[in-house]
This record gives structure tokens, sequence and C-alpha cells, in this order.
């Protein structure tokens, strides 16, 4: 086929028909993506303005992943062009961040827009309570280390267990209960734990408590949400 027949055959072929704009309320969607993400990473370096806000991370993660979804489904975009999308609200945001006056303010403002939408999509799970976290903790590091020996995520599950084992007992006792009633309620906490867990494995089902509470209850006091959502 010789060239002038190429260029005839290419023009013949129907332009790519770009995908539909996006409306207010995809716009409104990938700004919550973007602020969503950006205080969950604050959260995880510990900066304290990011953890007056219920842990991210998880629900986060889900969110954008549906507000992607659907957006794909809605104009024609392909993943990539979503998350490009969603990478430029991240720097629209910081951006914004970085000329605010009050950076705190403007946060404030989006999550007052964002956490609605966020619990509306992907509702947050129960917290578990003090004695609830010592035996699941207890449980994740006999897991690992029965898998992994002593590593460093065995010890840190260790340290951790061992930190809610001993706020469960302060609590146990500030409300009356000997140290052998205590060894009673935590071992028969983390029993139950362990049955509900095996049943939902059984099930395929992930666990019902958001159980990264845990590791907010066996963080430091200065390290902790101080206003829970």
């Amino acid at each position: 086929m010789n060239i002038l027949s190429l260029l005839i055959l290419a023009l013949s072929q129907p332009a790519p028909v770009p995908p539909a704009p996006l409306d207010e309320s995809q716009k409104r969607d990938l700004t919550c993506v973007a602020v969503l993400a950006i205080v969950a990473s604050e959260q995880e370096q510990g900066v304290e303005s990011a953890l007056a806000y219920p842990l991210l991370s998880e629900r986060g993660a889900t969110y954008a992943g549906l507000v992607g979804e659907r957006i794909m489904t809605d104009t024609g975009r392909s993943r990539e062009q979503v998350r490009e999308e969603m990478l430029a609200a991240v720097a629209a945001q910081q951006a914004l961040a970085k000329d605010a006056t009050d950076p705190d303010d403007l946060v404030r403002n989006e999550m007052a827009t964002c956490l609605p939408l966020l619990d509306t999509a992907v509702p947050p799970k129960p917290q578990p309570d003090l004695t609830q976290c010592a035996g699941m903790l207890q449980l994740a590091y006999e897991e690992v280390h029965k898998r992994e020996g002593l590593s460093k995520t065995a010890q840190d599950l260790k340290t951790l267990a061992a930190v809610l084992d001993s706020r469960a007992r302060d609590q146990l006792r500030a409300e009356g209960l000997s140290g052998q009633e205590s060894d009673i309620v935590l071992t028969q906490s983390r029993e139950a734990m362990l049955a509900d867990v095996r049943k939902r494995e059984s099930q395929g089902q992930g666990a019902d408590l958001d159980f990264d509470h845990c590791f907010v209850l066996a963080a430091p006091e200065d390290r902790q949400p101080r206003n829970e959502h």
C-alpha cells in the first residue's frame, strides 16, 4: 500500500470520541478522593492536625476505588485517565494548601463535605473495645509468630498486644474486677474472637470490626485522634 492510500485510509477512520466532561458532582468526588488521601498520608506520618479525624487509609482507598469505577462507567474514561485526574486533584489540593492563610481551616472545610460522603459510600465499621483489641492483637501475634518466628512484625505485634493487655487490665480493675477475673474476661474475649475469625474465614468474609482502631488504642496518648468521628 502506497503513502497516498495510507493517508486516505487514516482520514477515513472515525476520530476517537473524547470522554464526556466531568460534572460538578464528579469533580467534587475527585476533590474528596484527594483530600482523604492527603489526610490519610498525614495520619500515617503522625501529623497532629490530621489525627483529629477518623483513620482514613483503608476506607479512603475503598472510596477512591468506588469513585474511579463510577467515573469510568459514566464518562468512558480509561482507568489510567481517571488515575491521572486523581493525581491532578491531589496536586491541586496541595497547591491550595500551600497558598492558604490557614491550611488547617481549608482542610476542615473540605472534610466537612467529604466525611459525610465517605460515611455514606463506605460506612465505618464498629470500633472494638480495649478487651477485644487486646485479644485480637494477641491472636495476630501468635499467627505471625507461627509463620515467621520472632520477626520484626511479630515483635511489633507482641509489643502492641502487651500494651493493650495492660490497658485492658487497668480498665477492668477500675471496673472492680480482680486480677483473676480479668484473666477470665480476657481469655473468654480472645476465644470468642478466634471463633468469630474462623467462622468468617470459612464463609469468605473479613472482619466486621474496625481493627485499625486497635492500633489507635495502643498508640501513645499524644498520637491518638482527639475527636472520634
